[in-house]
């Protein structure tokens, strides 16, 4: 059986979806940030991820492969996070799953959706 483009946009949605939950619960709930305000925090994390979310969902190519840039400095950041802190090593290693399937979700969506005429 071979995966088709519908399969790889499902992936790419189930890493978006589940790094906005992640970043959302990681900054409010599970490890508020004590030196900085929660709004701001949120702010400097969650809105690069909402800048493409509409053509995202609407399976524009142009906004599929903006998200596939950003997906990879979160990638940067969760892998960085899991080294240098260990405290929140679960959550910054789940960062960088949800970070990587975004990006071959993306990428390979690109890759087998058929392009417009």
């Amino acid at each position: 059986m071979k995966p088709n483009a519908d399969t790889y946009y499902a992936a790419a949605l189930i890493g978006f979806f589940g790094l906005f939950a992640l970043l959302m619960l990681w900054h409010t709930v599970l490890v508020p940030a004590s030196q900085f305000p929660i709004a701001l925090v949120l702010l400097a994390t969650v809105t690069p991820l909402l800048l493409p979310m509409r053509g995202l969902l609407n399976r524009h190519r142009k906004s599929c492969t903006w998200m596939a840039y950003i997906s990879l400095f979160y990638f940067i950041h969760g892998s960085t996070e899991a080294y240098s802190n260990a405290d929140e090593r679960v959550y910054a290693s789940l960062e960088t799953v949800f970070s990587l399937l975004l990006f071959l979700g993306t990428t390979l969506y690109l890759r087998f959706a058929p392009k417009p005429d």
